[in-house]
């Protein structure tokens, strides 16, 4: 055989649906031009036989390929990891003696504080963006390196990012990636974009004593974030929440894993689920004082975020305040099934208001409120109709309606009454601890490792449906539920200290069960990865009450 010939791969891609041979070795940027991508440029990473890989990656076998651009969920993971590397650079560059904490996700991006800065905020974001954008125009590569982890530990102990220091050390990994982007060194446990010049498109903006990191705007063709959506009360829950945790000493993974080796996991449990038990009872004193004019309550969450067992426990603390409160599902009051809304691709679209039948509920809750008696309808999901339940109910002096739903908190569903009977609540998983000081923990992967487990228990469905149907689930929950979020007059973060130790226990074999074939491999290799990071917590202590119990089994309540 001639040396000089080259050997040749076939690459199958599924953007473009087809096959090509390249040069053995050759990167996955130099092989985008091949496949006739549309917009190349915007071409972040790709999944390699469905494991996410950076684009510098080289091929030396068949392979089939899926590039990655903003709008995939891995491509904008890509994309926020490496704007948070660009941002922790850019600060430390003008304020070396200053550290940046990036602290939990906001409008679409991510809220951050630097540590003891003595200039007014505006004049820092503004030199902090200046100095990103020189970056970006430097073209900087995105390198990694692969450390041991004694190596890894003691240089994240000698930058001062002790906690990620200590995770290192305390893994079971020898070898530990190491992010570098010029002098500047981190860790970001997930593949970068090959270098600044792809993050072009971002915006900082002040927000109480720090910023806002924007990324660009989801489906709207890679344009400029807009402007700052007013999310004060979610805000203020995370940042009641992120105090609670620093006064535990448990802000981080480590310091919870801490924790259970000193065998405290016992404690943990009892403090989050008293911390709920607070939270759940001062909702219902707030519905109390107003139980003069609220005559109905409208609950609303994305999914996993615990709707179900908020709604049973409010109403436990309602009843201990003497009002008897009478619960409502709106999945009851969906159209029949041949009268459903369908979406573009022709498909009936069940998480639409439209799907509701939207008139027949206002007219059942204002019968309510004038004291009639009706009649609940019951949906049955098998045949795609609404049938009679049989159950017929009525407003008294002290009761009160409770009704749970992803619309709930949507005006339009309830349009036809009058506000000031209305109470409105929210409840989501917004995730406590993280994994360091610039790593935080996705809520929604939070959310998927409890559906993903529950789906399990349930429904007898694997973490590869689950993961498969996640992105449709979170498209609905972006344009139906987080609009809502700032209408609600409570807000209650479902999240436990101690829940991903325990959930940890049930879903890392299920996730090992994803074939790598499947294209729902590339987020249970990575949901795996990060599990990898907590230590396993006993259940054996969570109450029957819990919302652990929701997903876990073993709840008092029913569901």
């Amino acid at each position: 055989m001639n040396d000089n010939v080259k050997q040749m791969e076939e690459i199958y891609c599924t953007n473009t649906d087809s096959k090509v041979l390249i040069p053995s070795g050759m990167a996955l940027l130099d092989m985008i031009a091949f496949f006739g991508i549309k917009n190349p440029q915007t071409i972040l990473g790709a999944c390699v036989n469905n494991k996410v890989q950076n684009l510098n990656y080289r091929i030396y076998s068949p392979k089939t390929i899926t590039f990655l651009d903003i709008n995939t969920a891995n491509g904008r993971k890509m994309y926020s990891l490496s704007l948070m590397f660009l941002t922790y650079k850019a600060v430390k560059n003008l304020y070396p003696q200053n550290e940046l904490f990036i602290k939990h996700s906001m409008n679409g991006g991510y809220y951050a504080e630097i540590e003891n800065i003595k200039e007014d905020i505006s004049v820092v974001v503004e030199h902090i963006k200046k100095e990103m954008k020189k970056l970006v125009k430097q073209n900087l590569p995105f390198e990694r390196k692969i450390l041991s982890q004694q190596e890894a530990s003691d240089l994240f102990e000698k930058v001062g990012i002790t906690e990620k220091a200590k995770l290192i050390r305390n893994s079971k990994r020898l070898y530990a990636n190491i992010d570098i982007l010029g002098e500047t060194v981190n860790s970001f446990f997930f593949e970068m974009v090959p270098s600044t010049s792809y993050l072009n498109i971002f915006d900082l903006e002040p927000f109480d004593k720090g910023f806002i990191i924007l990324m660009p705007d989801k489906d709207k063709d890679n344009k400029q974030p807009e402007t700052v959506i007013n999310q004060s009360k979610i805000f203020s829950i995370f940042q009641e929440h992120k105090n609670w945790v620093e006064i535990l000493g448990t802000p981080y993974v480590t310091n919870l894993n801490e924790r259970i080796i000193e065998g405290k996991q016992n404690e943990l449990i009892q403090v989050s689920e008293a911390l709920h038990e607070k939270k759940y009872a001062a909702i219902a004193d707030n519905i109390y004082k107003k139980k003069d004019n609220v005559k109905l309550v409208l609950l609303a969450g994305p999914s996993s975020s615990g709707k179900t067992t908020s709604c049973r426990r409010i109403a436990t603390q309602l009843s201990v305040l003497g009002i008897k409160p009478l619960q409502i599902s709106l999945d009851d009051y969906f159209l029949d099934r041949g009268h459903t809304p369908k979406d573009e691709k022709g498909e009936y679209d069940f998480e639409c208001l439209e799907a509701l039948d939207l008139e027949y509920f206002n007219y059942q809750m204002n019968e309510l409120l004038k004291g009639n008696e009706i009649e609940l309808p019951r949906f049955n999901f098998v045949v795609g109709a609404r049938e009679k339940s049989k159950k017929k109910i009525h407003l008294t002096d002290n009761s009160m309606i409770i009704v749970e739903g992803i619309h709930a908190l949507n005006p339009k569903l309830s349009l036809e009454i009058n506000r000031k009977n209305k109470y409105f609540i929210f409840v989501s998983a917004l995730t406590q601890v993280a994994i360091d000081r610039h790593n935080l923990i996705s809520t929604s992967d939070n959310r998927l490792i409890r559906r993903i487990v529950r789906d399990y228990n349930y429904r007898g469905s694997s973490a590869e449906s689950t993961i498969s149907r996640w992105e449709s689930v979170r498209n609905g929950e972006e344009k139906h539920i987080f609009p809502f979020q700032e209408n609600a007059d409570s807000i209650f973060n479902s999240s436990l200290l101690y829940e991903i130790g325990v959930l940890k226990n049930y879903c890392e074999p299920l996730l090992m069960d994803v074939p790598q074939t499947s294209p729902a491999y590339a987020n249970a290799r990575r949901l795996h990865q990060f599990l990898n990071n907590f230590l396993t917590i006993k259940p054996d202590y969570i109450p029957p009450t819990s919302i652990m119990r929701e997903f876990l089994g073993g709840s008092s309540f029913d569901y």
